[in-house]
């Protein structure tokens, strides 16, 4: 499962995109993305426009970024969900974590 990062001219937002199947066998990958970045990102975006499924593995992954990021205080937004990546994340009440558009 393909991950993809860009950062933003700034460095200060980073973007991940993933790719397929979003589960436990690209937690590495995913944790890659972010814990390797230089320093200074304020902003991560995680893209799920090409993301077709996820289990609750990757509602964790999520998780992980948002401690890393900062907690509470942290700047994560979610986008491009399809229908049922979208219900997932509203059953797990993660609107209330993430910014998701």
């Amino acid at each position: 499962m393909p991950i993809e990062t860009h950062r933003s001219e700034d460095g200060r937002v980073l973007t991940i995109r993933i790719e397929g199947r979003f589960d436990f066998s690209s937690h590495q990958a995913f944790r890659d993305a972010y814990e390797h970045a230089e320093p200074g990102v304020a902003q991560y975006i995680v893209d799920l426009s090409d993301t077709t499924y996820l289990d609750s593995s990757a509602l964790g992954m999520l998780l992980l970024l948002r401690d890393y990021a900062g907690g509470d205080g942290s700047s994560i937004r979610i986008c491009n969900c399809s229908g049922d990546v979208r219900r997932i994340l509203s059953i797990s009440n993660f609107e209330q974590l993430f910014d998701i558009d």
